[in-house]
């Protein structure tokens, strides 16, 4: 997909999202991702020297490789969502091959999955495609459901397996967050000693956090501030949702903010929001990379819109999972093809 065919899909809304100058935070203040990102953010720090191999696996691998973006499948939704709700619009992904196949034919940085999904392919295709193993995860058949993540894996058994990376998630803001925030820093910490990447989904839970006249678990202040925490843990990637609002911390009336984060550092536009996440992942220096969201009518479009709000924003890519699985493999491929394309696409700079 060139840029001509990126502004036809953006329709309406290309000029606002192709043309929009941030005037928030300057672009010249963030560390933007290119060829150099592993040497020039991760070599001075106290990562490893298998580590540094495991992040430049990463950045080396899929049509991405040598520009310091990512572009990551990610499916556990079989545990996160039921396998049946997540695979009934294509069984072939019941099959945990076709899984990495598509990663592969995707032209994927890596792919991310459970344990068993990338165990049980793991001889054929772990020196074939980066594996990026999911430790935790929640499970909705326990009943009531609660919002809790729980570990499924040991950071041992993805080093056994060959992973470059070990990723998890946290329910920051959740009741057992604090519990999940100890349990993941000791597992990044391990990850990191035996040489591998860290890439942490920092997801906000709690019902408290919608109120009768929005839902904040998207909005750009409490977001962000999940990423900072993130980053405190030493992620070396943070995973987040694109933020669709702001002002959860003043309509929530809790915790701390200040009136600069709304007026100054953020405004209403989607790129704005965006970059007030990417600022606090150290202005950039841990990389953001966005959530593709649930598969819907308009998926393509979507896709696209939401890479170039994260790459104008200053982050590093996207990883999307269900728009691409609950499809066709080539309609799947077609659309982690588009996603990739905007971050080959010169004429989309940085806001």
């Amino acid at each position: 997909m060139n840029y001509a065919e990126i502004v036809s899909l953006l329709g309406s809304e290309s000029e606002s999202l192709l043309k929009h100058v941030c005037k928030t935070v300057s672009k010249d203040q963030l560390h933007l991702p290119g060829p150099d990102w592993v040497d020039r953010i991760f070599a001075p720090s106290d990562r490893n020297i298998r580590t540094l191999r495991s992040l430049e696996q990463l950045f080396e691998h899929g049509r991405l490789r040598h520009t310091g973006y990512l572009s990551i499948l990610p499916v556990d939704q079989g545990i996160e969502h039921s396998a049946g709700a997540s695979f009934a619009p294509n069984p072939i992904y019941f099959d945990s091959e076709n899984i990495v196949r598509l990663a592969i034919e995707g032209g994927c940085n890596a792919v991310a999955s459970t344990l068993g999904v990338l165990g049980s392919v793991a001889r054929k295709y772990a020196h074939k495609i980066p594996f990026v193993l999911k430790i935790n995860h929640n499970e909705l058949l326990s009943y009531p459901n609660i919002h809790d993540q729980t570990l499924f894996a040991s950071v041992q058994q993805g080093y056994e397996m060959g992973c470059a990376a070990i990723g998890a998630t946290i329910y920051f803001g959740s009741p057992d967050c604090r519990r999940q925030i100890l349990e993941i820093s000791r597992a990044f910490e391990q990850a990191h000693q035996l040489g591998m990447a860290t890439i942490l989904w920092c997801y906000l839970r709690n019902s408290g956090f919608k109120t009768a006249g929005a839902d904040y678990h998207e909005a750009a202040d409490l977001t962000g501030q999940g990423n900072h925490l993130g980053v405190t843990i030493e992620a070396d990637i943070i995973k987040q949702k694109l933020p669709l609002n702001n002002g959860g911390f003043t309509a929530i009336k809790f915790g701390k903010t200040s009136d600069e984060v709304y007026s100054k550092l953020s405004s209403d536009h989607p790129i704005d929001l965006t970059r007030y996440q990417v600022i606090n992942n150290y202005l950039g220096r841990m990389g953001l990379i966005n959530s593709g969201g649930p598969s819907g009518k308009n998926d393509l479009v979507e896709a696209v819109r939401t890479a170039v709000i994260n790459k104008r924003a200053g982050g590093m890519g996207l990883i999307s999972g269900r728009k691409a699985f609950q499809k066709p493999m080539k309609e799947g491929v077609k659309i982690l093809n588009a996603i990739q394309d905007v971050y080959l696409a010169n004429e989309i700079t940085i806001a």
